[in-house]
């Protein structure tokens, strides 16, 4: 099967899927994250009017209109209602800002809107020191009054945390694109493909996907950097390390 064609299946089972998953949970007062593909008026309909639950959408091309409304909005943005300080992560310094308004509240085409949003993503390259600056847009149902710009913010942040696990799943170890569909297969694989990620990004300085690339081509190599080796063993306690 084409690329296209499947990715356009998996966009249609997400979105065939949402509403049935949720059925099955407690999401009373709860707030909903989802990416562009879900930012459908038909689920906000479901979340507010039928679950009493709150959501969180980003705003994409594929609600051109709602999109460009928001960017527009906030071409001139002064300074943000939020901030949080640069912080190391995993390769990168990075921080986010984010400004909000309800300023678009009654002219949106799209159903209890509470809130719009833009947030900056600001990163440092640890090594080459690069800096780049991404912009995401947004809207919610969440009022000034049942959550401020931090909280949205937090929100955008799990959101992505979750997005990014599952990003690697899929694109380093083809999470979707398996073949294994019977008993416990499918939720074995996945531990240990969430197990081996957890490893790498807790011993390793370069990107789970490098890494991956490098231990595939020598199997060796892989025993070395899982201590499995003699050699790789004596090598740590020679610099005083314990692992």
């Amino acid at each position: 099967m084409p690329v296209e064609g499947r990715d356009t299946l998996k966009q249609t089972n997400e979105i065939g899927m949402f509403i049935p998953v949720l059925d099955a949970l407690d999401i009373d007062a709860k707030t909903i994250t989802g990416d562009a593909l879900l930012t459908q008026r038909k689920l906000a309909h479901y979340l507010v009017e039928e679950r009493s639950a709150h959501y969180v959408f980003t705003a994409k091309d594929n609600q051109p209109s709602i999109a460009e409304a928001i960017r527009l909005l906030f071409e001139n943005r002064g300074v943000p209602d939020y901030s949080e300080p640069l912080t190391p992560t995993h390769g990168r310094i990075e921080s986010r800002s984010i400004w909000t308004s309800t300023a678009l509240n009654d002219y949106l085409d799209f159903p209890f809107v509470g809130q719009v949003f833009a947030i900056q993503r600001h990163t440092i390259n640890k090594k080459t020191g690069k800096e780049t600056h991404e912009m995401a847009y947004g809207l919610t149902s969440h009022t000034p009054l049942t959550a401020n710009a931090e909280r949205i913010l937090q929100f955008n942040r799990k959101h992505w945390g979750v997005e990014s696990h599952h990003y690697i799943l899929d694109w380093n170890w083809h999470e979707d694109r398996r073949t294994i569909r019977t008993n416990y297969g499918p939720e074995n694989i996945t531990r240990l493909r969430r197990f081996a990620t957890g490893l790498i990004k807790s011993i390793s300085k370069d990107s789970v996907a490098s890494t991956i690339r490098r231990l595939a081509r020598n199997v060796r190599l892989l025993f070395d950097y899982l201590r499995m080796t003699e050699n790789s063993i004596s090598r740590n306690r020679s610099f005083g390390q314990v692992v």
